[in-house]
This record gives structure tokens, sequence and C-alpha cells, in this order.
């Protein structure tokens, strides 16, 4: 019994291994004589432009949200700011960024007239979302920061602002660093869904040589080991930037 099942696995597996040396050659039928490697290239470049463009974005506006929410409540002006950014943060936390992207594209866009491309919308979709979760993390590296920094700040004559962004921001960016990469991880995942929008990433290029050839395995699984590569390239270069931190601490 043993050895028939043993005898039925090899048969399976020597079937499916035998039809994708013929998917393998489809694939790179397509992928090269058919042009499909232009549309692999752009989908790259799409992919890490918004992953990298949005979280810059998400750096700029989370480290405002971050200030506003940790800075003291003096005034009803700082309150107000302070309870829109709180329903800012739970907005686009708490709704999944397909919809997003689906809302602004297809509903808030066509509402108020504007025509922007399905590219820079993504951009701005993506940046706004890490807004949210990098002003959180930014929230708590600035909290982590001893207070101390900042009353010697004060003790020297410099204003809460200049404190803020010369003395306490700094130290808070080497405590998140690690959790910023983890949120540009994210932010490449995610875009495989910006196709929902009509912008070209991986996914369409990979789907446009599966759907010329008829044949999805092999183009699927470059896809994901494209992804592996770049979580790999980004997670080295965050483990880089790291250790250069560590070390210029060492040096003061």
């Amino acid at each position: 019994m043993i050895l028939r099942r043993r005898a039925e696995y090899l048969r399976v597996w020597e079937r499916v291994m035998g039809n994708f040396d013929k998917k393998l050659e489809r694939f790179w039928e397509v992928f090269i004589e058919h042009g499909g490697y232009v549309k692999v290239l752009t989908g790259l470049q799409n992919t890490v432009y918004i992953a990298v463009a949005g979280l810059a974005i998400g750096i700029l506006i989370g480290t405002l949200i971050a200030i506003i929410r940790v800075s003291p409540k003096n005034n009803g002006l700082l309150k107000t700011l302070n309870s829109l950014c709180v329903f800012y943060v739970g907005l686009f936390r708490g709704t999944p960024i397909v919809v997003q992207l689906l809302v602004a594209y297809y509903v808030i866009l066509p509402l108020i007239g504007v025509n922007i491309p399905a590219l820079q919308v993504c951009v701005l979709v993506f940046g706004l979302n890490s807004a949210a979760y990098v002003s959180e993390i930014m929230r708590s590296g600035i909290l982590s920061v001893d207070p101390g920094q900042m009353e010697a700040g004060r003790a020297l004559g410099l204003n809460y602002r200049v404190t803020m962004l010369k003395v306490v921001i700094p130290q808070a960016v080497k405590n998140i660093v690690p959790t910023l990469g983890n949120e540009f991880i994210s932010l490449i995942k995610e875009t495989s869904v910006v196709s929902f929008v009509g912008a070209a990433d991986l996914y369409v290029a990979f789907n446009y040589i599966g759907s010329n050839n008829y044949e999805f395995m092999v183009p699927y699984l470059v896809m994901a080991l494209i992804y592996i590569a770049l979580v790999a390239v980004a997670a080295l270069i965050i483990r880089q930037l790291e250790r250069s931190l560590r070390k210029s601490d060492r040096r003061h």
C-alpha cells in the first residue's frame, strides 16, 4: 500500500515537472519576445516609487501629527488639532488600504471634479495611510526619550519647538528605525493592490504575461520571488542604517 502511494506521488511529480518545463518555456517566450519584461520593469519601478514616496509623505505628516499629540494642550487650538489628529489616525487605521484607494479614486475625486493619474492617487493614499501608522510610531519614540532632555533644552533657553526638533526628535528617530523599516516593508507588500484603480504594478505585469500564454503558475511564482527579493533588500538597508546609528552613538 505504501509503495503504491509512493509510486503515485512519483508519477504526479514527474507529470508536474514535465509540464513545468513547458510552462517555463512559454513564460520566457512572452517575457522576452512579447515585451513582458518591459511591463515587469515598469511595475517594479512603480512598486518601489509608491512605497518610497508613500513612506516619505507618511514620515512628514506622521511626525507633525505626533508632535501635536505629545504637545501640552495649553489652548483651544491645540485641543482641536489633537482631536482632529486622533480622528485622522482612527480613520486610516480603521479601514483597509484597498477601501481607501477605491473611495479616493472612484468617489472623492469624481465628486470634487479632479482628474489625477492613478499612480499619483496611489502615492497620495499610501502616504496618508502610512502617516497614521508613522504618527503612532513617532509618538511612542518621542515618549521613550528621557523627559529630562526636554527640560535640559528648555533650561538652556530653547523654546518648545526648537527643543523638540533639535533635541528630542533626533533621539526618538534612533529608537524607531526598526519599526519604520517594518512600515516600509509593509508598504512594499501592500502595493500589490494598486491594480484596483488601474495603476501598473508587478501584479499587472505578471498577469499580462500569464494571460498571453494561458498559464499563471510560473508568472505568479516569479512575482512572489521578486517581492521576496525587494523585502530582503529593504531589510538589508534597514540593518545597515541601524548599525550606522549605533556606531554614531558609540562615538558620542
